[in-house]
């Protein structure tokens, strides 16, 4: 019976050990996103970009919108996405609705750095 039960509590230690973290591990990407030129002439020592604020990126996988994101005050933005390759662009117009990169890709259970440029056209 002491074996049994020396079995048992084995099994319900090894069982238990899985969920020790408290959290699922997610797949997915974070960033920062800017927009520039923000002036015709850039000019030594003066910014020439800034952060895109508020822009929706769209991602999308086999031509089906996967998730969204929503860029922050200050241009940074975080999505939960399975593993795979994504398209990529945003609710702008013009210039500003293709960022670049173009794509982007998930690993399996790691939230990647990708930050992405939007080109606001000035010249």
């Amino acid at each position: 019976m002491s074996k049994l039960v020396a079995l048992a509590a084995v099994a319900t230690l090894a069982l238990g050990c899985g969920s020790a973290g408290g959290g699922t591990i997610t797949s997915g990407l974070r960033g920062y996103v800017k927009r520039g030129p923000i002036m015709p002439v850039c000019r030594v020592g003066v910014p020439c970009s800034e952060p895109a604020r508020g822009v929706k990126l769209i991602f999308s996988r086999n031509g089906k919108v996967a998730a969204t994101a929503i860029t922050s005050k200050k241009g940074f933005y975080r999505v939960t996405l399975r593993a795979g390759r994504y398209t990529v662009r945003t609710n702008k117009r013009g210039p500003e609705a293709t960022p670049q990169p173009r794509a982007a890709t998930v690993q399996t259970s790691t939230v990647k750095r990708r930050d992405f440029m939007l080109d606001t056209g000035l010249r």
